[in-house]
């Protein structure tokens, strides 16, 4: 994607040839910061910390935190143990460990001296794979947004509301909620987004209206809770989120909160969708509210929130009474019934079992 009209990717090979370059996206909105990883402990704190995330990230990101373990050692004992440190940065994102068993399969088995530059190879296969299949659900995503476009008044804009951040700052480019968005507007089409601030950590606000204002998208920052207001009016024509992991039955995992849109949709009738890569599917969970570890993270989190004050600084303040206990869980499950379809890379898709199952077969091997 471009950013004030220069291409860049979220992640990349520094000219070294061998450490790593991410964009430190606790920075942002206000500054444009990159970083050096050049450790597996840099990865998987990266990982922790959120310099990166988004579910296809954290995977391309553990994929090259093995490559760096393995530069250092390229025993078996360095290939489980970076597993072992990577698989447990996130709990959530399936994409983590789909990832780390990517990178074990291509490395596993081959003589000590080739580990290292078959792990980096592997590593950019994973980039570049997500690159395209991200490229394939903008295009299949898409004819949404024209079949309503094309019921508007001239002049009229397609809204589409989307929560937290699943732009290409959450992938290695274009994004998933965002790819047919991208298209959208760069083919002409006059689309406008309304991007959930995603308290607490603000992704949307802080992220999605970046990039989004950076490639030139018309959006609108509204706070979390504004969604259901919006979608009474009519001002919502459809949804479109990321997940960071989808069950066997078609459940979705996603930033806490979206659960509350999708049934904010469904009660006003707005088409709610999955912006889907096939990496993010589950078999091996069956039913998402009672299976899938739910992250929580640290109450500062929800307590403090950090901006820029007048002066420019960058200041962290407390927003809650001392002594208050906060709780911070930061993801939920939306049901199968409440979406409306899958945007994947093979097509739109029912979010069910039967529909998961074929579409892709390959994923489902060996799952109960």
């Amino acid at each position: 994607m471009k950013v004030d009209g220069k291409a860049m990717r979220s992640i990349w090979v520094e000219p070294d040839g061998w450490s790593v370059g991410i964009i430190d996206q606790t920075a942002l909105p206000h500054r444009l910061v990159t970083a050096r990883l050049a450790t597996i402990e840099e990865a998987a704190q990266a990982i922790r910390s959120m310099l990166v995330r988004g579910a296809p990230l954290i995977g391309a990101v553990a994929a090259y935190g093995v490559c760096l373990a393995l530069r250092a050692d390229a025993s078996e004992e360095s290939l489980d143990r970076a597993y072992a440190v990577l698989s447990g940065a996130r709990p959530t994102a399936i994409n983590l460990k789909w990832a780390l068993d990517e990178i074990a399969a291509a490395v596993r088995n081959r003589p000590r001296s080739e580990r290292c530059a078959a792990a980096y190879r592997r590593a950019a296969e994973i980039c570049d794979q997500d690159v395209a299949i991200n490229s394939a659900i903008g295009r299949n995503g898409l004819p949404l947004i024209e079949a309503i476009a094309a019921r508007k008044k001239p002049g009229q804009s397609v809204n589409v509301l989307t929560h937290c951040n699943a732009g290409w700052l959450a992938t290695v480019d274009v994004g998933t909620a965002t790819a047919p968005i991208y298209l959208a507007h760069d083919q002409g089409l006059p689309v406008h987004v309304f991007a959930d601030e995603t308290r607490p950590r603000n992704q949307g606000a802080s992220l999605t209206a970046w990039e989004l204002g950076r490639h030139g998208v018309p959006h609108t920052v509204i706070a979390d809770n504004t969604g259901g207001h919006l979608m009474q009016h009519g001002l919502v024509d459809l949804v479109i989120v990321g997940t960071d992991r989808v069950t066997a039955n078609g459940d979705v995992c996603n930033k806490i909160g979206t659960y509350l849109k999708a049934l904010a949709a469904r009660d006003n009738g707005v088409p709610f969708y999955v912006a889907l890569p096939s990496p993010t599917i589950d078999f091996t969970t069956a039913d998402g509210v009672s299976e899938i570890p739910i992250e929580q993270r640290s109450p500062d989190e929800v307590a403090t929130v950090t901006g820029r004050a007048a002066d420019g600084r960058i200041e962290t303040v407390r927003i809650v009474p001392e002594g208050s206990p906060v709780a911070n869980y930061a993801f939920d499950v939306t049901p199968a019934r409440l979406i409306t379809g899958l945007i994947t890379e093979r097509g739109i898709i029912a979010a069910s079992r039967e529909a998961l199952t074929g579409a892709f077969p390959e994923r489902n091997h060996g799952a109960q």
